[in-house]
């Protein structure tokens, strides 16, 4: 069989989901190594007995043995695919989970008694889990990336929802699969690229292609009808191996947000509603950790409140917090709370505004406020209150609702849930000033409603604080 000149064979076809099962157990590894290893120093700068069983038996308390559980939970943010391809961010990742982790256990030491916790074997740990890590890392980045770990894809449908797939995947960097071109029944699209991509044939040719050039999955992006030969060659490839899926289900997994320029007017009511509804478990879950994490949050208002708020009015006067009115869930209209960030005069004329970067309505500290995600914080008194919950959509103001509404389509779906103080749109994207990137980061709201979980509510809390060490709040 000829092999395709823009890659070859692969060695074994690795879906996302089998990616974070490797890189997992990759992970557990390294973490009991680390164990091993900070146990084995601790011990032989011990006063009173090497590494020995005694030595494992007495001197570690029975915590120490979960601090690789605790560290796997701290690096959640680099189990998404995307994200550990790359070495920037598996860097910025392992670097803030050590910060975080060694500010986890001052706080706990200071607050201990005196010499009741083991500051070397922690330190020990934390290091050689942090190194060890970043080099495993490294080594998935350089051996799983590589194009013979890729699938090879086939697009079933050369047109709008087709192309923008493709003109999407090949921003990717590293790219999630390899696109070998477009199969399409328009006879004027044959011979033709679509996207930077060759469309090789029509479903006639389809079988051919798959052989020739060692196809493993085919998208189907056809939106309208389609011809019956389309339909039995699609049927014959999935009979011989070839994974099918469909445009929008890719699209979720590749860019962590729904297409809803591509999708049909019935979309919410055939797929959304379905899909946005949790299980009760889950909804429990989220309400006491909701209130968990307010206690701590109120607890640390009330430390910062005085000089946080000395700051904001030697800067700019009173008042130090803000009211304003929002929407949360079924449309349901609140009072939300933060440390006010803006010039007392920044909607003088009564006119609602999107916020900008750089927005020159911000005030010296505010811009401060912002960037460390200080100005938040005050949110969690409407945490308490259940207006608010720690991870969902941003709450937004009705005036801008009502407008936005009229030119996107879907956007009040993102009413299904409460807002939340962070969430996966305002750590994906950035500030949205227009109505495109309104629709972006719909996008991201509807795939976070659809997918939402409780590891994905802590991922989405751990890269939170990631920014908040990063400075890259908005």
């Amino acid at each position: 069989m000829k092999n395709n000149g823009n890659g070859q064979k692969p060695l074994w076809r690795i879906t996302d989901s089998e990616r974070r099962v490797i890189l997992f157990i990759g992970d557990a590894m390294i973490a009991g190594v680390a164990l091993l290893i900070a146990l084995y120093f601790w011990a032989m700068e011990d006063q009173w007995m090497d590494f020995t069983w005694q030595f494992l038996l007495e001197r570690p308390p029975d915590w120490y043995y979960f601090l690789p559980v605790i560290w796997l939970i701290l690096i959640l943010e680099l189990y998404d695919p995307k994200r550990a391809a790359k070495r920037k961010d598996t860097f910025h990742g392992i670097t803030v989970s050590t910060i975080v982790s060694t500010f986890l256990y001052l706080a706990i030491f200071f607050i201990s008694e005196p010499k009741s916790l083991p500051r070397r074997g922690v330190a020990a740990f934390i290091a050689a889990a942090a190194s060890l890590t970043f080099l495993w890392r490294l080594l998935y980045i350089r051996i799983f990336t590589a194009p013979a770990f890729l699938r090879r894809v086939v697009i079933i449908g050369a047109g709008r929802a087709g192309s923008t797939l493709a003109e999407e995947i090949n921003k990717i960097n590293p790219p999630p699969y390899q696109l070998v071109g477009f199969i399409d029944d328009d006879l004027n699209k044959q011979n033709t690229k679509i996207a930077d991509l060759p469309v090789l044939g029509t479903s006639q040719q389809l079988m051919k292609v798959i052989d020739e050039d060692h196809i493993t999955d085919l998208i189907f992006s056809i939106s309208g009808d389609m011809q019956d030969s389309m339909y039995t060659a699609i049927l014959e490839a999935e009979e011989r191996g070839v994974d099918v899926t469909t445009m929008p289900i890719v699209y979720e997994e590749i860019m962590g947000r729904v297409p809803i320029s591509l999708l049909n007017d019935d979309w919410v009511l055939r797929t959304f509603v379905d899909r946005a509804h949790a299980p009760d478990s889950y909804e429990l879950i989220k309400r006491l950790v909701d209130l968990v994490g307010s206690f701590f949050g109120l607890i640390f208002l009330a430390a910062i409140f005085p000089i946080v708020g000395l700051i904001i009015v030697i800067d700019d006067g009173f008042p130090v917090l803000f009211k304003q009115v929002r929407v949360g869930r079924n449309g349901k209209e609140f009072q939300l709370i933060k440390f006010r960030s803006m010039r007392k005069d920044a909607e003088q004329d009564g006119k609602a505004r999107f916020a900008v970067e750089n927005d020159e309505r911000v005030t010296g500290v505010g811009n401060f406020l912002r960037r460390s995600h200080l100005d938040e914080i005050p949110q969690f008194i409407n945490v308490i209150k259940g207006e608010v919950t720690l991870v969902g959509p941003r709450a937004e103001r009705p005036e801008m609702i009502a407008a936005l509404q009229k030119d996107i389509p879907f956007y009040r779906a993102r009413l299904f849930v409460k807002p939340g103080v962070t969430g996966w749109a305002q750590i994906n994207y950035g500030y949205a000033s227009t109505v495109e990137e309104n629709a972006i980061k719909l996008e991201h709201d509807l795939y976070y409603i659809m997918h939402r979980n409780l590891l994905m509510d802590i991922s989405i809390i751990f890269r939170t604080i990631s920014d908040v060490f990063g400075f890259r709040g908005q």
